[in-house]
């Protein structure tokens, strides 16, 4: 839904270089049949709720508030739907047992884990009136519109007590500042001002074309010059001249290096297809490239892997725990997400079926351009089977899905509301994962002297 499973404010980052495994839902729903799914559901812990009737399905995204349409998708198949921008939803109801309320799961194609349903009797009564109360205040009233977007991240940001941020002192200093009188501009500018310093780049401000958010101080801006000089670098050292291999629309590179260890560079999980931007499309791209990389013949003499997610700006995560099940012969978990209202939800890693598997040594490479599903794919890999070394700088620590949430005025806040956890319960958002070995990551003395010390560092510790 409004919530991209393609990590849509991280996706800011991706447009400007670009262009799996689902785990059970706690209710363990079975397909629903004919018009099981017909009704109002509430989706545990993000906020929504769904009316689902004569194969359409509205969303209602609501605060305590307020409650303002949203994204509308339409029956494709039984128990699939899919919005206007693509967006493919997979809703499946469970059977009532006693007295107990039905209950059931929603899947964003290209997001790890489901989500909880709830049917309850009826629309919110917020669903059934315009916001606010008052009829007498325009709907895009700027202090309305305010009240919205701060109770959004009230009610659905879990960072602020990590970020050492005070969000009701910020209510305080900033709403008196807004009234009647207060232009789109000035709003735009008072919202972008209050969330700069979480430093949270899956935080945003969206008006049309205008768009605030703010990485970890001291990233470098993702583009296409970046990426391009980036590669060029690790050509001429790293790879002495010799070309890499490109997939999935450049998004996937490898190369053979001496001593019969590979080099695997993925600069995003989104991307991979030129005209096609579902899910089905660039899972299909990305097995075309695994299955390129990782044949029986390569698999078998491989004696260590390099993963290169220096420069990656995320997409989505099922990707990446598709990828992990390429790397390993043995189940595991990748990690476990939970909202602020939900418990854990383990989102299992699978051994690919039918294809060659590589579960020998691996080491990957990170840095603080490496972003959301860049960073959900390096924590699939923590708890991997066999030797995994990170290596680099620690990661942006930007992990959750982006909730996109509309405002009465039109304009949108993004925000994450998600956490990620290792098996011991622990987080990385902020800070990021760290590498078990720091080292340089293309600073402008590594360019300058020709060095990767990454890399190099990645080769020797795979001999």
């Amino acid at each position: 839904m409004r919530s991209r499973s393609a990590k849509a404010a991280t996706a800011l980052v991706v447009l400007a270089l670009a262009g799996g495994v689902l785990a059970p839902a706690a209710a363990a729903p079975h397909p629903s049949v004919g018009g099981g799914s017909s009704g109002v559901w509430r989706v545990d812990g993000y906020g929504t709720v769904l009316s689902i009737a004569d194969g359409r399905l509205q969303e209602y995204e609501t605060t305590a508030v307020s409650c303002l349409e949203g994204a509308v998708a339409r029956r494709t198949a039984p128990d699939t739907y899919r919005t206007d921008d693509g967006a493919v939803l997979t809703v499946r109801t469970a059977p009532t047992v006693g007295m107990l309320r039905p209950t059931g799961s929603l899947h964003v194609a290209g997001s790890s884990g489901d989500r909880r349903l709830r049917r309850i009797a009826e629309l919110p009564a917020a669903c059934e009136r315009p916001t606010p109360d008052d009829p007498v205040t325009p709907l895009d009233d700027p202090v309305t519109t305010f009240d919205v977007f701060w109770q959004s991240l009230e009610e659905n940001y879990p960072f602020f007590a990590a970020k050492g941020m005070d969000w009701h002192a910020r209510r305080d200093l900033y709403r008196p500042k807004v009234h009647a009188g207060t232009t789109r501009a000035e709003l735009f500018a008072l919202f972008s001002n209050m969330v700069a310093p979480l430093n949270d780049a899956h935080v945003a401000v969206v008006d049309g074309r205008n768009r605030f958010y703010r990485a970890r101080p001291g990233t470098p801006e993702l583009g296409a010059a970046l990426d391009a000089k980036v590669k060029d670098h690790i050509v001429r050292h790293d790879l002495g001249g010799r070309p890499l291999t490109e997939f999935a629309n450049g998004r996937i590179s490898y190369a053979d290096l001496p001593g019969g260890r590979g080099y695997l560079r993925i600069s995003g999980f989104a991307g991979y297809h030129g005209r096609d931007s579902s899910y089905a499309a660039q899972l299909a791209e990305l097995d075309k490239a695994l299955d390129a990389v990782l044949t029986a013949e390569r698999t078998a003499s491989l004696r260590g892997l390099i993963i290169d997610l220096r420069i990656n700006g995320g997409g989505s995560d099922a990707l990446g725990v598709h990828l992990a099940g390429r790397l390993t012969d043995t189940p595991y978990v990748a990690y476990r997400k939970r909202t602020r209202y939900t418990p854990p939800q383990p989102v299992p890693v699978v051994p690919a079926a039918s294809v060659p598997r590589y579960a020998g040594p691996v080491a990957v490479l990170t840095a603080r351009t490496t972003f959301s599903a860049g960073e959900t794919f390096t924590q699939a890999l923590m708890d991997r089977p066999g030797r995994t070394v990170r290596i680099g700088e620690s990661t942006q620590g930007v992990f959750s899905d982006v909730m996109e949430r509309a405002l009465p005025n039109g304009m949108e806040v993004w925000l994450p509301n998600e956490e990620f956890l290792t098996r011991s319960g622990r987080t990385f958002d902020g800070a990021g994962i760290p590498p078990h070995v720091s080292v340089p990551v293309f600073t402008e003395e590594e360019f300058a002297e020709h060095r990767d010390s990454a890399f190099d560092t990645a080769v020797a510790v795979l001999r």
